[in-house]
């Protein structure tokens, strides 16, 4: 300022100027008031231990701002699915459907905006016409507009969170939080003369139902299987049976599964896998395939995991020493009638005690030289399997 200027104050005089016009300059707000039955809704972040393992958690929080009531629930991550998850458990916990729930702009709800006007997506709308309840979205980068649950987001993260809880599973988790959000509900609010437990009646007398019928938390997406029977979802790979390889497949991500559809048929099931580029892969799925090519079986990566009783080693044993190259093919025949038996039979009765007495029986009738080692284990190979009672022929639909 000096050499552009010449200016001959100093830099005390410069600090005090800046800061008066910034001061000035600060943005004023006013004072909304909340009618009963509406809503705010947002995400905000916490550490917790899950099952011995420290995470950070995505904490879907809905506000009553009315009655100051407010509901919280922790999952793995922010998406499409903890998105839907949190509303239910929310609407649940209020015992209704509030009328109108502000958001932000959220690419969970909001696939472009387009001046005021919003494109929302699928699985947004889906939501908001199973509960039929109407949206507000915030202006973008203008937080304050809801900023009910956004205090409330803190709120919670400092009273419910703190210190870094622990637990065996989401689900204790979540348990904890809404204990503790039903405890909150005792406190009274500053200025008014009912307790939040009294304005909340009044919020729920404006509320709408809860539907009857329940809403499917599920991530919708059409993804293909390649040519390793994977389908690709979340950033994770999941099987699906060796007939449906090159097959469109619809994925539904939901909190605790993964489900495949073929057509109209369901065929795998996970586990939701929440880390990433994890492959999660159903041994039982690639049975056909194998007894197609046996000789993958030692270095098949599908059944490295496979937890089997000692049995069967001792089964491949026998039906390899007696048969040759031709047992391997028998015995995966057995593991494809054991998975399929698991399927088909009460958990009551193990498949693994079955074979071990099938296995005790041919042994005493071969002592006995009553039947031959082929015929015994022809016998075993060629009982219903999954791939008789599915119509899984090959490894292509």
């Amino acid at each position: 300022m000096r050499d552009e200027y010449g200016y001959e104050g100093g830099i005390t005089q410069v600090t005090e100027t800046v800061a008066l016009a910034r001061q000035h300059n600060k943005e004023v707000f006013v004072p909304l008031s909340h009618p009963p039955g509406h809503a705010q809704y947002d995400f905000g972040e916490a550490t917790a231990v899950i099952a011995g393992v420290t995470t950070k958690d995505a904490l879907s929080v809905m506000t009553l701002p009315y009655s100051d009531v407010f509901h919280v629930s922790a999952y793995p991550r922010e998406c499409t699915e903890s998105f839907q998850a949190g509303h239910v458990a929310a609407f649940s916990f209020f015992g209704g459907v509030p009328l109108r729930t502000s958001y932000d702009n959220s690419r969970i709800a909001v696939k472009k905006v387009i001046g005021a006007e919003r494109e929302l997506t699928i699985e947004f709308l889906r939501l908001e016409s199973h509960f039929i309840f109407a949206h507000h979205f915030c202006r973008v980068a203008r937080g304050n507009e809801k900023g009910h649950v956004e205090s409330l987001v803190g709120f919670g993260r400092r009273n419910f969170m703190v210190p870094v809880p622990s637990f065996a599973s989401f689900a204790d988790l979540n348990a904890h939080l809404e204990t503790s959000c039903i405890a909150d509900i005792g406190r009274s609010v500053r200025g008014k003369p009912e307790g939040k437990a009294e304005r909340l009646e009044t919020d729920r007398a404006a509320m709408l139902a809860v539907p009857a019928d329940a809403f499917e938390i599920a991530r919708v997406e059409q993804r293909s299987a390649n040519s390793l029977s994977l389908v690709r979802f979340d950033r994770n790979d999941y099987s699906v049976p060796t007939e449906c390889a090159h097959h469109q497949v619809t994925a539904l991500g939901g909190i605790d599964d993964v489900r495949l559809v073929v057509g109209t048929d369901l065929v795998a099931t996970h586990p939701r896998c929440w880390d990433k580029e994890q492959i999660c892969f159903d041994p039982t799925h690639y049975l056909a395939l194998l007894e197609r090519k046996p000789g993958a079986l030692d270095h098949a990566r599908p059944l490295e995991n496979w937890d089997l009783p000692g049995c069967f080693s001792l089964l491949r044993r026998r039906l390899e020493a007696d048969l040759g190259s031709l047992g391997t093919h028998e015995y995966i025949k057995v593991l494809s009638l054991t998975a399929w038996a698991q399927n088909a039979r009460p958990a009551s009765r193990p498949v693994g005690r079955d074979i071990r007495t099938r296995m005790t029986n041919t042994a005493a009738l071969h002592a006995q030289g009553r039947v031959s080692p082929s015929r015994s284990i022809t016998t075993t190979g060629s009982a219903t399997t999954p791939q008789s009672a599915g119509g899984r022929t090959n490894d292509r639909g």
